[in-house]
């Protein structure tokens, strides 16, 4: 694992934080769901009729996910890439680019990263099939674009759907991440 992004990532969510409570005064909320839960809820007894306050959190274990993409693949998957949604248990988090706003994609619980397993595979297999250099996502714009690590050498491009990448943004993820800028995340004032 690459310490240098474990550090950037601490201190983006760390950061992140920080944003919402000077933001909004409280963590971040979102309406409970019993069907859909994560370590990330801060509520010890939520009732399903309320929004929840939640925060990231360390993955205890870190989820095997990329190991059993890569056995299924074939393939070495990039380190950058698994210690991105291996490090953390989080709803998505917006945050600014010199290029613009995006949404930085995590895993609330182990079912989405299950979802995120399949999703990676169909992003892989499509590369695979349109002899794209192969590439896995990690997060979005609010249009068609979304940001990818290149599996050859960790760089971040920006990508659409079925085609080459677009722009090179970053040499590494540690590199993309130290240009981030957190921004609050949209919050619930229903209780």
């Amino acid at each position: 694992m690459d310490s240098d992004l474990e550090k950037l990532l601490d201190r983006f969510i760390e950061q992140s934080m920080e944003v919402q409570q000077k933001h909004y005064g409280a963590l971040p909320q979102l309406p409970f769901d019993p069907d859909w839960p994560s370590a990330c809820v801060v509520e010890s007894e939520p009732n399903a009729d309320q929004s929840v306050h939640w925060h990231p959190v360390t993955q205890q274990p870190a989820s095997d996910m990329f190991e059993r993409l890569a056995k299924v693949l074939e393939i070495e998957l990039h380190p950058d890439i698994r210690t991105w949604y291996t490090r953390y248990w989080s709803d998505p988090l917006p945050a600014r680019h010199p290029d613009g706003e995006l949404t930085l994609l995590f895993c609330w619980n182990e079912e989405d990263m299950e979802r995120l397993r399949g999703n990676q595979l169909g992003h892989l297999m499509a590369k695979q099939k349109q002899r794209h250099p192969l590439s896995l996502f990690f997060a979005c714009t609010d249009g068609d674009e979304f940001m990818t690590v290149d599996n050859r050498d960790g760089s971040v491009w920006l990508e659409r759907p079925g085609r080459k990448p677009i722009k090179r943004l970053a040499g590494s993820l540690s590199e993309f991440l130290a240009a981030l800028t957190p921004l609050p995340i949209a919050y619930s004032l229903k209780q």
